[in-house]
């Protein structure tokens, strides 16, 4: 019989206490059972943040089937606050992961986002790094309102494994959990900006400023404009919010 990971909550949002291995094999299989919509949010200090004035998202993140840290400062606080997480998941090395294993078991894949130029030399990408993997369909992230019900029926009519939906927070997460049951897909994943990642068109930061907590000093640099806000304020607001926490866990109070 298979088994979840333990979940915690830790600001008012549940966190699955998985590492990569767990979290690869609750996918695979999502993947080889019975075709059930299940979603994978990854969530960093900036989103816990946007939760606490979004009640839409809050909402899509406490339905997630796995919810794991995407970001250090998260596993830190995790190990403050006495409900500790073993490790960082970053949505761009969990996506590349996924599609190792896609490529692996020969399952359909469907990108979803980015600009028009990004998810096609990532549909490309696919094809020569991840060959076992079937592109079962990419399309931009940048369709209106009422195209909704066509990206949804294209979507589902490809039969894909799994979506991976490369859009801003938090419309990616609101978005995938309010047409789960209609997109049909057993596996989805909101990936933000992975996407220009993996097509190559953002450097991402070194490993020893992943491993110190610190990426997100190398996309401030890389995007001032579009990050500055999020990550200066967001941070700010993540620590205040980590110190509160803690000061209630000392004094004995119930957590939040």
């Amino acid at each position: 019989m298979s088994t979840r990971p333990t979940r915690v909550r830790l600001f008012g949002s549940p966190f699955d206490a998985a590492t990569c291995e767990e979290a690869l094999r609750t996918c695979l299989r999502w993947c080889r059972e019975a075709r059930l919509p299940h979603t994978l949010i990854t969530l960093n200090a900036a989103l816990v943040v946007m939760m606490r004035r979004d009640g839409a998202l809050r909402s899509a993140c406490a339905a997630g089937d796995l919810v794991v840290a995407d970001g250090v400062p998260v596993v830190w606080a995790s190990r403050l606050l006495g409900a500790p997480l073993p490790a960082r998941l970053a949505g761009v090395d969990l996506m590349t992961r996924l599609l190792e294993l896609a490529s692996r078991e020969r399952l359909r894949v469907f990108l979803l986002g980015a600009k028009p130029e990004v998810v096609r030399a990532l549909a490309e990408r696919c094809g020569h790094e991840f060959p076992g993997a079937v592109v079962a369909g990419w399309r931009d992230g940048y369709f209106k309102t009422d195209d909704q019900p066509e990206v949804i029926r294209q979507v589902r009519d490809s039969r894909a494994d799994m979506l991976f939906v490369g859009m801003p927070s938090p419309f990616k997460e609101v978005w995938c959990e309010r047409h789960r049951e209609a997109l049909g897909v057993p596996l989805i994943m909101g990936v933000g900006g992975s996407f220009d990642v993996l097509a190559g068109y953002i450097r991402r930061a070194p490993r020893w400023l992943q491993r110190t907590g610190m990426e997100w000093s190398w996309r401030l640099m890389m995007e001032p404009r579009k990050m500055w806000k999020r990550y200066l304020v967001t941070n700010c607001t993540f620590i205040g919010l980590t110190a509160g926490a803690l000061l209630r866990r000392l004094l004995g109070a119930r957590p939040v």
